[in-house]
């Protein structure tokens, strides 16, 4: 799970910010909503992150940032060597000559060549690219730590400097591949530079950072819907699984059925008393978004992994909202921990959460984001209406009209 995510000087957000997600040990359980960083840790966090905040106050940008994070780590590799980091800092002069950096802290196994589930740790991985006006964005230091079992300082466990050099310990396997540091691009993450070569330790992390999914980049990803339904035609067990839902949960279908078609394959929605089946571009907006969320948020929920889903709500119902998230909090459907981030508009969904689990973003007068916590407000109790107080700006974050 993710415990924490430092941003800094990256699109709207321009002062470090930062998004502590442990909870404080005397807070008690609440209905399954928190889980362990990794397993047999003390330390917990949310299952569900939920970002509120006016239009263009910055809650895409925070999910962008877990969603840049997992990318770079996985996959710049594969930019052109002159290409440009796709991404931007802050909007204004100062800014542009200001490094970028990016860190979160997450559980994984404590020995990276031999990994073991029950043997984990605490890590730190981060990221600072060097901003030259006029030049390409590059890697100016790139780091993994964890911290030990007994407490103490972090531990290195690689350390990439701007001049290049690569500092790394016993743990990290680099034995025989010091050739390979030759070739790490300035544009590219060490880890997937190494994975290229077979590296298992940047492997294992290579596929941890694929656990993080998103519908989210640079900008809001619309899937294709002909994607979509291809991808269902290729996993009939996520039809059966949707098909579970969508009666449940009253969205006016019975079930869904993907058929080949002459371009690909189809996907028909059979309704109650209607004669034949509907095509999917006949179905409402709402339905539709639904259907190409569902594999993404089961996913997360089958790998332990964490969604990243920017506008959750847009065209969902209200009563239906609050039902996805309630799968992050049951241990059949979600028995490894997996995280859900999401920005939000309807703050309805404040009646059905926690205090650690709501999140506010909203920019000042220069355009900067600031990120906060309902937890980080003081004399927050539980007992409180948060969607009420929140509409009242006691808690800040909302639109200022007139």
């Amino acid at each position: 799970m993710i415990s924490r995510l430092e941003v800094e000087n990256f699109y709207s957000i321009r002062e470090a910010q930062s998004l502590d997600l442990r909870i404080a040990e005397n807070v008690p359980e609440v209905s399954g909503r928190f889980g362990a960083v990794f397993p047999g840790s003390r330390e917990r966090t949310p299952k569900v992150v939920s970002i509120f905040g006016a239009n263009a106050s910055g809650k895409s940008t925070v999910l962008r940032a877990v969603a840049f994070l997992a990318w770079f780590v996985q996959s710049s590799f594969q930019l052109p060597p002159d290409a440009p980091q796709p991404c931007e800092s802050f909007n204004d002069t100062e800014a542009s000559k200001m490094p970028t950096r990016l860190s979160i802290h997450f559980g994984a196994p404590y020995d990276l060549l031999e990994p073991r589930l029950e043997e984990c740790a605490n890590y730190v991985y981060e990221v600072v690219f060097r901003n030259d006006r006029g030049k390409p964005r590059a890697v100016q230091s790139e780091s993994l730590r964890y911290w030990p079992a007994q407490g103490g300082k972090p531990v290195r466990v690689f350390a990439r400097e701007d001049n290049g050099q690569v500092r790394f310990s016993k743990g990290f396997g680099l034995s025989g591949y010091k050739q390979v540091l030759t070739k790490v691009r300035t544009n590219a993450s060490l880890i997937s530079t190494l994975a290229q070569f077979d590296h298992g330790p940047s492997l294992l992390l290579q596929r941890m950072a694929a656990r993080i999914i998103s519908n989210i980049f640079l900008e809001k990803i619309d899937l294709l819907e002909s994607n979509v339904v291809r991808f269902y035609a290729d996993n009939p067990a996520m039809v059966e699984a949707l098909n579970r839902e969508i009666a449940r949960i009253d969205l006016g279908i019975k079930s869904m059925s993907v058929l080949p078609g002459t371009s690909g394959p189809v996907a028909q929605f059979e309704h109650e008393g209607l004669a034949t089946p509907m095509p999917i571009h006949l179905e409402s907006h709402g339905t539709r978004l639904f259907i190409r969320i569902f594999p993404l948020v089961m996913r997360a929920l089958s790998d332990g992994g964490v969604a990243v889903v920017d506008e959750l709500d847009l065209a969902i119902h209200p009563a239906v909202l609050p039902e996805i998230v309630r799968w992050f909090y049951d241990p059949v459907r979600n028995p490894s921990s997996a995280q859900l981030w999401m920005s939000c508009h309807n703050a309805s969904l404040l009646d059905s959460l926690v205090k650690e689990e709501i999140y506010f973003c909203e920019k000042d007068s220069l355009g900067r984001t600031r990120v906060y916590g309902l937890q980080d407000i003081q004399a927050v109790r539980r007992t409180d209406n948060f969607y009420q107080k929140y509409l009242g700006g006691v808690y800040g974050a909302v639109p200022q009209v007139g």
